[in-house]
């Protein structure tokens, strides 16, 4: 397939997935792309996807970035999962150590600069996995971030340079926990302590009463996203 037709393919599969259920369009990514991937960070959108892809594509591999700086809660919450649905998750690792990476950059650098650590932990392994696939899922929503609006369900990712799947784009917050509470799917506990979104343990905090769900994430900065989402 050549760009025109694979780009003709993906909007075509945009138009035709946008009211469909994310299930029909995970069914259909997989057996379209079978060299697909989904990228999980063990959130509220991503263990929805897993228990999707459990039921739907089971074997579909699953791998997340481990930057070594995650909450207990987030491994304890990995873990739980993998038992759960008997799974075996893809750990993506940085090239450098957390002390690699003070010795060369200077200790806390998600202080001093968190675009360059977010770089190295996340962007960086992010992109040399990726390599190895033709498409990958993600569980972004519109409604999360101004950067995510018009996110399509189906698009061609021209920072890494393959297909990208939302399967859950169109959905509110409300979905995501109404599908955990009817499936009764395993979730991070600290959803239940003021973390909408989690990311690592240094750089997300509690969100206060009224505050945006994504303010808790590199508070204090002007930083929004880690980079994985163009």
């Amino acid at each position: 397939m050549n760009l025109i037709e694979k780009e003709a393919l993906i909007q075509r599969a945009a138009e035709q997935f946008e009211n469909e259920s994310p299930e029909a369009l995970i069914a259909w990514a997989v057996d379209t792309f079978p060299n697909i991937t989904f990228a999980s960070s063990f959130g509220a959108e991503d263990v929805v996807l897993i228990d999707m892809l459990h039921k739907t594509r089971p074997g579909t591999d699953i791998f997340y970035l481990d930057t070594n700086l995650h909450f207990k809660e987030t491994y304890e919450t990995r873990d739980r999962l993998a038992q759960h649905y008997n799974l075996t998750f893809i750990q993506v690792l940085p090239k450098l150590t957390v002390e690699e990476q003070g010795a060369l950059h200077g200790e806390e650098l998600w202080k001093s600069n968190p675009n360059a650590c977010c770089n190295i932990r996340k962007v960086e392994p992010l992109t040399e996995i990726l390599g190895k696939y033709d498409a990958w899922i993600t569980g972004i929503r519109r409604d999360q971030a101004p950067t995510r609006a018009n996110a399509k369900k189906v698009e061609y990712d021209t920072k890494f340079g393959l297909v990208k799947f939302n399967p859950l784009a169109s959905w509110t917050s409300e979905d995501v926990w109404n599908y955990i509470r009817q499936h009764n799917v395993i979730y991070n506990p600290l959803h239940d302590n003021y973390y909408p979104s989690i990311g690592c343990e240094m750089c997300t905090r509690q969100v206060l009463p009224g505050e945006d769900p994504r303010a808790g994430r590199w508070s204090g900065n002007e930083k929004t996203e880690c980079g994985l989402h163009k």
